[in-house]
């Protein structure tokens, strides 16, 4: 295991509830398409391409911090990498997302769904590409999708918006879905593991479509396959991320991350009373600036950096947080102009 000692990084501080010098920042989806370079970089090749591309997927990386100056490099990837090094025929289809040939929607289906069982070599090359560029206050976030999201993938077929078949799989067919929950966990686990030994430095388990389920679907359901997961990584901050989840943050929270991701619908301060009340864990924060603020006037930005960042502040008086990384409550839109979130980081970081 090649993991770094870093004790002057704000984000690895922050998250372990230490005090760093400034707040540190990074941006989901910061490595991609607002990016002019990485658009260069990606002409002609396929985002999976490009994901198990060792340079390729090490320079994407790296491009904003960089250009940015942010506090740590997010691996670049996709949540159905481990799916697709495990032997599951899938495609990432430009417009649309990741695509399945094949549905995974009965007991046999999940019976035939191969698991991850080996080192992605290509990824951990690429880590050790990164490293040698990012500082030592720089750290180095892995990356992995979490299990209903995936699940949700494979049964769906590709992108949902009401995620039909899926919850009916959920509920009609409880041991099938057990049996899918377990052989992705292992998928996702082998994953981590990979870019464990390679040495990330913190990880995150982004489970984006979560909010889509009931409170007690999630808790009963979804939940101890995050634990799972979140358990393997122990020995790292991590950080536990859904869109849509206010209601569910209690039981994110329960699931073992150092760190809960908010995103913009809840403010900062709420959803700390609210873990801490329902669960009794006091976690860090990551958030939650509304990615569309990017596109108002640097005026209006300032003031809801201003207000995340107190409500930050409040929560952790409070008792009710350990720290605060700073984020937006979801992705980095496409059309953001890169300048704009370079001004932004610099506000920030400016304590």
């Amino acid at each position: 295991m090649n993991r770094r000692q870093l004790t002057n990084a704000p984000l690895l501080q922050a998250a372990r509830g230490e005090t760093p010098d400034h707040t540190p920042v990074w941006f989901m989806r910061q490595a991609g398409r607002s990016l002019p370079e990485y658009r260069k970089l990606r002409e002609g090749v396929g985002m999976l391409e490009s994901c198990f591309n060792p340079d390729m997927l090490a320079e994407i990386t790296l491009q904003p911090v960089r250009r940015h100056g942010v506090d740590a490099a997010i691996l670049f990837s996709d949540i159905v990498v481990p799916l697709k090094a495990a032997g599951v025929n899938l495609d990432i289809v430009p417009g649309r997302g990741p695509v399945l040939e094949h549905p995974i929607r009965t007991l046999s289906d999940v019976q035939a769904l191969p698991t991850l069982e080996h080192e992605i070599t290509e990824v951990a090359e690429g880590i050790d590409t990164i490293l040698s560029e990012l500082t030592e206050t720089q750290a180095l976030i892995g990356f992995v999708g979490g299990p209903f999201t995936l699940a949700s993938y494979l049964v769906e077929g590709g992108p949902s918006k009401n995620h039909i078949h899926t919850k009916a799989l959920m509920h009609n067919e409880p041991k099938t879905w057990a049996l899918l929950m377990e052989k992705i966990t292992a998928t996702v686990t082998a994953f981590l593991a990979t870019q464990m030994h390679a040495g990330i430095d913190a990880m995150q388990l982004f489970d984006s479509w979560a909010g889509f389920l009931t409170e007690h679907d999630y808790r009963e359901l979804v939940q101890p396959y995050s634990a799972q997961i979140l358990e393997t990584a122990r020995d790292i901050p991590r950080i536990h991320f859904g869109v849509g989840t206010g209601e569910l943050l209690p039981d994110m929270a329960a699931a073992g991350p150092d760190v809960v991701g908010v995103d913009w619908r809840v403010p900062l301060d709420r959803a700390a009373e609210r873990i801490h009340r329902v669960s009794g864990r006091v976690t860090g924060l990551q958030g939650n600036l509304d990615p569309a603020m990017l596109f108002a006037s640097e005026s209006a930005i300032a003031r809801e950096v201003a207000r995340i960042k107190g409500e930050a502040r409040a929560a952790i008086e409070a008792g009710n947080a350990t720290g605060h990384i700073f984020n937006l409550g979801h992705g980095v839109l496409p059309e953001t102009d890169p300048e704009v979130i370079t001004r932004t980081v610099r506000l920030i970081q400016e304590d």
